[in-house]
């Protein structure tokens, strides 16, 4: 959205004029699926797409909360002081919960503020609404109260705000790879020890394609959390009788051995995924230091498998678009991304061949699914900005 458009919304809400004005992505994962709150790695990248606010200070304690994507919300109305999750609140909570978050950590904020957001990404899709949501408020209270903070205690409260406050037991990638966004680079994240590489994203004559299903993923309602005491689950059983801190810590060798104590088909499938996506996403990102784009999709489309039949998050609208990707001229890889039941997923395809690409594959999915699927061609950006102070 142009300045200009978000001051004038802004103005026809507050009657007033912003003072400031921000920017927070969204973000794609290259490879590393449900590997984050498993101990392992992840290589996701920010994106183009995001969340903007308008901002300004107000004299009193009240936030005042309105965003055009979801006008029949209204403005909620809220004081720094009492900011509990409220299901009312729609998108709101997210906001709310940040601003929670910080004052746990740096004391009461000195006065209310106006925020006005709009966002072109797509609600519930996979792409991080939210953690943009998360970070974008976060970027806020910093430059706004001038907060000592810096952007991996932004990322950390992101997170806390997401378990604890939303109810939903992600890992820290989300908010880290929008956080840490780098323009033309992947991040690529240890979760376990939160170490991590900028890796430049170099694609040949190549773009990434996002493929966006339209059936909106709510995580917080999906299974999502079931997969997760899956996992807790298998690891306890594989403490039993080996000393591992996480599946993330095991070889694909070390898991085979440990498969008769977990002792249960389901748990196998779940645990497996996580132990070989890890191993899957370290050999990807050597693949790309090595400029061996030809390895790096084939081990995208081993994850797609593998959440496909191991972890089981995927469903006929991912699966209808990543098998139709898989079968497309020049394809160098397609899998979904995000949490999985419904959203969006990715492919890697010849810059030349976009629109045949997206036509072959929009065609199959309208045909098999019903209603039709939206392709965006990625641009890998930076992270949360103020993008301009008036």
């Amino acid at each position: 959205m142009e300045q200009t458009a978000l001051q004038t919304a802004f103005m026809s809400q507050f009657n007033e004029s912003p003072t400031n004005y921000f920017f927070a992505p969204g973000r794609i994962n290259l490879i590393g699926e449900h590997t984050d709150y498993n101990g392992g790695h992840v290589f996701p990248c920010a994106i183009s797409l995001g969340t903007y606010a308008a901002v300004s200070p107000r004299q009193d304690q009240e936030l005042h909360l309105f965003s055009q994507n979801f006008e029949t919300v209204g403005e909620i109305v809220r004081p720094l002081s009492s900011l509990a999750f409220d299901q009312e609140d729609n998108w709101a909570n997210y906001a709310k919960g940040m601003f929670q978050q910080l004052q746990q950590t740096v004391g009461p904020l000195s006065h209310g503020l106006n925020i006005l957001v709009w966002g072109d990404l797509p609600n519930g899709a996979g792409l991080s609404s939210s953690a943009s949501l998360e970070l974008l408020m976060g970027i806020i209270a910093k430059s706004m109260y001038q907060l000592d903070l810096d952007m991996l205690d932004l990322i950390k409260a992101g997170k806390l705000v997401e378990n604890q406050y939303i109810g939903v037991n992600s890992g820290i990638m989300d908010q880290f790879a929008i956080g840490m966004g780098e323009a033309n680079h992947a991040v690529f994240l240890d979760t376990n020890t939160l170490q991590f590489e900028q890796l430049p994203l170099d694609l040949g004559d190549n773009v990434i394609v996002i493929m966006n299903t339209n059936k909106r993923r709510e995580l917080a309602d999906s299974k999502y959390n079931e997969r997760r005491s899956e996992c807790d689950e298998a690891l306890l059983r594989i403490q039993s009788g080996f000393d591992y801190a996480s599946l993330g810590a095991m070889s694909e060798d070390e898991f085979d051995q440990t498969t008769s104590l977990i002792n249960d088909a389901t748990l196998i499938k779940r645990a497996r995924h996580a132990v070989f996506e890890n191993v899957r996403t370290i050999t990807a990102a050597q693949a790309l230091k090595d400029h061996d784009l030809l390895t790096f999709g084939r081990l995208m489309n081993a994850s797609g498998v593998s959440l496909e039949y191991d972890y089981e998050v995927t469903g006929p609208e991912l699966d209808t678009l990543v098998h139709a990707a898989w079968l497309q001229p020049g394809i160098i890889g397609a899998r979904m991304t995000g949490a999985g039941f419904g959203g969006c997923a990715i492919a890697i395809v010849p810059k030349t061949s976009v629109g045949a690409f997206t036509e072959a594959v929009g065609q199959t999915y309208e045909q098999t699914i019903g209603y039709a699927a939206d392709f965006y061609v990625a641009s890998v950006a930076d992270g949360p900005k103020e993008i301009y102070t008036a």
